[in-house]
């Protein structure tokens, strides 16, 4: 089953009005005008498995690396783009500090291939 568009494929707009459903099992047609209210409902499905592991993780990022084998600068990268993704810029209340273990961990990543230069360079600038 393929996942709601984003955004119109004729105009790019991207308030689309859900119009129907359909249940196979008892060839039900439901039609009228439905909105997504979850603010979710705009993420990828990479997005929405990673907000599911987070959850389930409480959010600590020491499970999280040990589940996903993935590494703290990159678990951060990825939230970043889930709260980009959901209409927010990450970290503007906060001044982080990198320390020198930290912005190890971020060139390590980097040169592993888990995270892109862009976002290196925003994890070391503290954006």
């Amino acid at each position: 089953m393929n996942p709601l568009p984003k955004r119109c494929p004729i105009c790019a707009n991207e308030e689309l009005t859900i119009t129907g459903f359909f249940c196979r099992e008892c060839d039900t047609k439901v039609e009228g005008r439905f909105y997504t209210a979850s603010p979710f409902a705009g993420l990828s499905a990479e997005q929405l498995a990673f907000v599911e592991t987070f959850v389930r993780c409480e959010g600590k990022f020491t499970r999280m690396e040990t589940e996903l084998g993935l590494s703290y600068p990159t678990i951060r990268g990825r939230l970043h783009e889930v709260i980009r993704a959901l209409g927010h810029e990450p970290g503007k209340e906060e001044s982080p500090v990198f320390n020198d273990q930290a912005r190890r961990g971020v060139l390590d990543a980097l040169e592993a291939g888990e995270i892109s230069y862009d976002e290196a360079m925003r994890l070391l600038q503290g954006e």
